[in-house]
């Protein structure tokens, strides 16, 4: 067993005590702020410590080899990237508070998802589609660390998926922009270059995003535990159990419930320190 300690930067007197409470044979620094910690007894006075220090702590099998991946799923809003896409959208008619409180029932699972994305673009009805070029251009700020996961990815030969109950509009730009392998989102209804606000087609939630992640496991001719799903929000849920390895980033607290692991302090690139 591994523990492995990132998100803030620890001094050597802080190191060599948590590597005494958890009785660690060695110490590996895997980055300026994330360390792995091998043949370790687990305990929650360590998690407890961690907590205090504001680091993400995460008990990391022998086994689990980076190389082993075959697929990482990704959500997009509030994980891949810093921002919610449709707050945004409703920021530039003025109505970003009423958009937003629905966005946080929904992703605190207090409401049915297809319910609450019918409700929030219907309020967007008129919005001119040019506008959500300028959201991607000054507002779509990655998440730290969400490049080099990627990369990485990329370079390992781990497919890559990003799996929305946002917009087409914006996945189709990022899987552009970073070289995302394959994306799924809902679709707008546009007409005369305005939103009419409606949703084209069966609208991606929970169970949406979990039946395409099981289908590129399938495609890939692997298995659930060659998987990781990243996500935030109660929609990611299923799709979390879809996969051997689960993450829940910057997580509403029932995310963190059903996750294998949570990464508070940490970027992105922190999951990639949770494999060996």
């Amino acid at each position: 067993m591994n523990l492995v300690v990132q998100g803030s930067v620890l001094s050597s007197e802080a190191l060599a005590d948590l590597a005494a409470l958890c009785r660690a044979a060695n110490t590996i620094a895997l980055a300026s702020t994330a360390w792995r910690f091998s043949v370790v007894q687990r305990s929650s006075e360590v998690e407890q410590w961690c907590a205090e220090h504001r680091l993400d702590c995460a008990w990391v099998p022998d086994e689990r080899c980076l190389a082993d991946v075959r697929l990482v799923a990704m959500d997009m809003d509030s994980t891949l990237v810093t921002i919610e896409s449709i707050d945004e959208m409703g920021g530039l008619l003025g109505i970003r508070e009423k958009i937003a409180a629905v966005t946080e029932q929904a992703m605190r699972g207090e409401i049915d998802y297809p319910e609450s994305l019918r409700r929030r673009v219907a309020l967007l009805a008129g919005l001119e589609e040019r506008s959500l070029e300028r959201i991607c251009e000054e507002r779509m700020h990655l998440s730290p660390g969400a490049e080099i996961l990627v990369r990485r990815c990329r370079d390992e030969g781990i497919r890559t998926l990003l799996v929305s109950g946002g917009f087409s509009f914006f996945t189709a730009w990022l899987q552009q922009r970073l070289g995302i392998d394959a994306a799924l989102s809902n679709e707008l209804e546009i007409d005369r270059g305005r939103l009419t606000g409606r949703v084209l087609d069966g609208i991606v939630d929970g169970a949406a995003k979990a039946a395409r992640v099981r289908a590129e496991i399938e495609q890939l001719g692997t298995t659930r535990e060659h998987a990781v799903a990243i996500g935030d929000g109660a929609n990611d849920i299923p799709m979390m159990a879809a996969a051997g390895v689960s993450i829940a980033y910057r997580a509403k607290p029932i995310v963190r419930e059903h996750a294998t692991h949570a990464l508070d302090h940490a970027g992105l690139d922190g999951v990639l320190n949770l494999f060996l």
